[in-house]
């Protein structure tokens, strides 16, 4: 007798879901700080130690998916059971799971609004909360914090090259999966990019959804320009036409018969810089001024600038692969670090000394300088409670575990994050700028480092050797 085919699931995540969407040795550790009664109030940190090759500055975002996540983790149902289930739960007594089933996020957060630039040890993020709180949202947070993080950098840098020129975010079907497309359409927009081809991203975001044809348009036409025809006619008021799937410049040709109402064309293949040059001369001399040439195909920022800087005739560049994936740097090394505890009401500096992955203890707070003409000039990372005449990054988000204020739009981000770029110094916006912006740690930090480092009874080879964390 055949069993009946058992239907496959869609991996989407949803609200009831959340909580699996971590990393199984968050949740054997939590296991184990209730069973060792561990569950005092913590202080983590989200970070990055190190900026990227080729990068000089970071664009934080991801905070609003971050904080939804807080808001709604529940360990329910059928989840909670196949954790008790689990063979490396099967020693862990009942009482861990009820402590589950009553889970709701109850700490506070300190975080870097979105769109904010940031460099290397800056904290974007700070949780306090109790223990088994605090380190259960690792894994979510990192991998939420660091994809969007990363692609709205990239997208920021392909913007600045564009010099003015508008960038269209393409690359949905080249993201790693329709989950990510999503993330990084808004990533992208936040990053300074002029709208989406992600037409659930434009649904759910307010933001343009944008989009043409494909060859197989042309190709499924016996005639170019029937194809081209029965577009207008379809779209008489957006025609913007795909030229280049046989020959570019008959295409140009081609295209101008439409006359006045042609909107756009696009170039996706071939010597573009060139192609360009000879489409907008076709365009000009057929009267058809007001057209406008948008490049796509595997672009990205150093390409744009190597087209521009050779007079190419573009008017909007259609981004994917390069810029959704951050392929030449395609991972960002986000961190979340424990930094500080309180036990019997007194604040226990934390610190990590591994080799070339040490961090620096205590709730910090990261203070930055403008010079007179509200340009950036540098960033001190202090205490929290330290005073400079500067401004402090990281505001309060949720207060024992409330949210304290309405989230921003997607439109707010992509202004704050427009307003910090044109705030950042020039030579730091370079595509290859090998010169890193200044940031340094305070002398109060500096102090509770080295007080941490002799409390907690380092020796001295591994004491020098912690050196290594100078900024």
């Amino acid at each position: 007798m055949n069993m009946p085919l058992k239907q496959p699931k869609p991996l989407f995540l949803n609200d009831a879901n959340l909580c699996l969407a971590t990393d199984l040795y968050q949740l054997t550790m939590i296991a184990g700080y209730f069973e060792c009664g561990k569950n005092h109030k913590s202080t983590f940190e989200l970070f990055v130690r190190n900026l990227p090759e080729k990068r000089t500055y970071l664009i934080a975002a991801g905070l609003e998916q971050a904080i939804y996540y807080l808001r709604k983790l529940r360990f329910t149902g059928e989840y909670l059971k196949y954790l008790r289930d689990l063979p490396v739960f099967k020693d862990v007594s009942r009482g861990f799971f009820d402590h589950l089933r009553n889970f709701r996020f109850s700490g506070d957060v300190y975080a870097v609004p979105e769109g904010t630039v940031i460099f290397a040890n800056e904290p974007i993020i700070r949780i306090t909360a109790p223990l088994i709180e605090a380190q259960i949202i690792e894994t979510y947070l990192l991998s939420m914090i660091n994809y969007q993080t990363l692609i709205a950098s990239k997208a920021s840098r392909v913007v600045h090259a564009a010099g003015g020129r508008e960038v269209i975010d393409f690359g949905t079907r080249r993201a790693h999966g329709p989950q990510a497309g999503v993330l990084a359409a808004r990533a992208c927009f936040i990053g300074g990019c002029a709208g989406t081809s992600n037409v659930l991203a434009a649904y759910e975001l307010g933001i343009p959804s944008i989009g043409t044809v494909a060859h197989s348009w042309v190709m499924a036409y016996d005639d170019e320009y029937e194809s081209y025809e029965d577009f207008h006619k379809v779209f008489p008021d957006n025609t913007i036409l795909l030229i280049d799937t046989y020959d570019t410049i008959t295409g140009a040709e081609l295209a101008t018969r439409i006359g006045k109402k042609l909107k756009g064309v696009r170039l996706d293949s071939g010597n573009i810089t060139l192609l360009s040059k000879k489409v907008r001369k076709i365009l000009d001399d057929a009267g058809l001024g007001h057209v406008k040439i948008t490049a796509s195909g595997d672009l990205n920022e150093y390409k744009i600038s190597r087209m521009l800087d050779k007079g190419a005739c573009i008017d909007s560049f259609g981004v994917g692969t390069e810029m959704v994936t951050s392929k030449d740097i395609p991972a960002l090394g986000g961190v979340y670090k424990l930094v500080e505890q309180e036990k019997e009401g007194r604040s226990m500096p934390k610190m990590k000394f591994s080799k070339d992955k040490s961090t620096c203890p205590a709730k910090k707070q990261v203070y930055r300088f403008l010079n007179n003409k509200g340009i950036f000039k540098k960033d001190i990372i202090g205490l929290i409670d330290e005073v400079f005449d500067a401004k402090a990054l990281l505001l309060p988000v949720m207060k024992k575990g409330k949210l304290l204020h309405k989230i921003p739009t997607v439109q707010q981000i992509q202004k704050t994050a427009r307003k910090n770029i044109s705030q950042l110094p020039d030579r730091f916006k370079a595509l290859n700028c090998k010169t890193a912006y200044p940031v340094a740690i305070s002398k109060k930090l500096r102090q509770v480092r080295d007080k941490t480092i002799r409390n907690t009874g380092i020796t001295g080879r591994d004491k020098k050797r912690n050196k290594d964390f100078v900024l």
